[in-house]
C-alpha cells in the first residue's frame, strides 16, 4: 500500500468523528436528554482517560523492566519517565492557566443594561464570546485532538515499519473510536438555547479528528517513541481537566441515577470499541 494511501485512510479515520457532531444541533427541550447526553461523554472521556495513560505508560514501564532484569538502560527509563511527567503536567496544567487566562481578561463582572461597564467597550478575546456549554466543548475537542494525534502517530509508525495490516488494523479500529468521540464533544451542547452553527461544529470536528490525519503524516515519516509518549501523556492531562469540568455539569442536573448510568454506558462504549480494535488486530 502506498504512502498516499495510508495517508487518505488516516484521514478518513480522523473524519469519522463527524458523524457524532451533528446532534449538537438538535434542540432539546427534555432536562433528562440534556443530562443523558451530557453523561455519556462524561464516561466516554474517562475511558479515553485511562485509553491514553495506559498508551503512555506502557513504554516507560518497558523500559523499567528493561532497566531492572535485562541489564537496560536506566538512563532511557528516566527520560521516558521525564517525558510521561512533564507531558501530563502541561496538558493538565496548560488548560487550568489558560482558562484562569481567559476569565481575568474579563475586568468588570458587570456587564448588562444600565450603566456601561468598562468591559463593554474593551475588545473581548474570541474564547470569552462562547457560551459555557461551547466553550466546554472546544475544550473536550482539543483534548480529543490531541489523544488523537497519538493514534495517528501508532498508524504511520506502524505503515513505516512495514506493517501495513497492523496499520489498516488501527485505522478501522480508530475510526470506529472516532466515531463515539463525536457525542462526547457536543454533549455539553445540550443545555444550550441556540444549536451551535455549522461552522462551530465544523471547527470541532477539525480540532478534534484533524490530528489524527497530522499524527499520521508524522508517524510515516519519523518514528519515535518519545514522542508518542509525549503526546499520549498531554492528552491524558487535557483530558483529566475536562473530565472534572464535566463532572461540575453534571451534578446539576436533578436526575442522579439517570446521570451515573449514562456515565457507565459511556465507559462500556469506549471499552466495547477498544475491544473490537483489538479483536481484529
Amino acid at each position: 500500500m502506498s504512502t498516499g494511501q495510508i495517508l487518505l485512510l488516516g484521514a478518513i479515520a480522523g473524519l469519522t468523528i463527524f458523524i457524532g457532531l451533528p446532534f449538537g444541533r438538535m434542540r432539546r427541550t427534555d432536562p433528562r436528554v440534556q443530562a443523558a447526553l451530557c453523561s455519556l461523554a462524561t464516561g466516554i472521556l474517562i475511558f479515553l482517560f485511562w485509553d491514553v495513560l495506559t498508551n503512555g505508560v506502557e513504554p516507560v514501564e518497558n523500559a523499567l523492566d528493561s532497566a531492572a532484569h535485562d541489564g537496560g538502560s536506566w538512563g532511557v527509563f528516566l527520560g521516558r519517565a521525564s517525558l510521561l511527567t512533564v507531558g501530563f503536567v502541561v496538558g493538565l496544567m496548560g488548560l487550568v492557566y489558560y482558562d484562569r487566562w481567559v476569565k481575568s481578561r474579563r475586568r468588570s463582572p458587570f456587564v448588562g443594561p444600565g450603566a456601561a461597564a468598562v468591559d463593554e467597550f474593551v475588545s473581548r478575546h474570541w474564547y470569552e464570546t462562547l457560551t459555557p456549554g461551547r466553550q466546554l466543548a472546544l475544550l473536550i475537542a482539543i483534548g480529543v485532538g490531541v489523544h488523537n494525534f497519538g493514534e495517528g502517530l501508532a498508524i504511520g509508525q506502524s505503515a513505516a515499519a512495514g506493517d501495513v495490516a497492523l496499520a489498516l488494523t488501527l485505522i478501522i479500529g480508530f475510526g470506529l473510536h472516532n466515531a463515539t468521540e463525536g457525542f462526547g464533544i457536543v454533549g455539553p451542547l445540550g443545555g444550550e438555547a441556540d444549536p451551535p452553527s455549522w461552522r462551530f461544529l465544523l471547527l470541532l470536528g477539525l480540532i478534534g479528528g484533524g490530528p489524527t490525519f497530522l499524527g499520521t503524516v508524522v508517524g510515516q515519516a519519523w518514528v519515535s517513541e518519545a514522542v508518542s509518549i509525549a503526546f499520549f501523556a498531554v492528552a491524558a492531562g487535557s483530558i483529566l481537566y475536562v473530565v472534572q469540568q464535566l463532572f461540575g455539569v453534571i451534578r446539576r442536573f436533578e436526575h442522579p441515577t439517570l446521570v451515573m448510568w449514562m456515565v457507565v454506558a459511556g465507559v462500556v462504549l469506549g471499552f466495547a470499541t477498544d475491544f473490537v480494535l483489538d479483536a481484529v488486530k
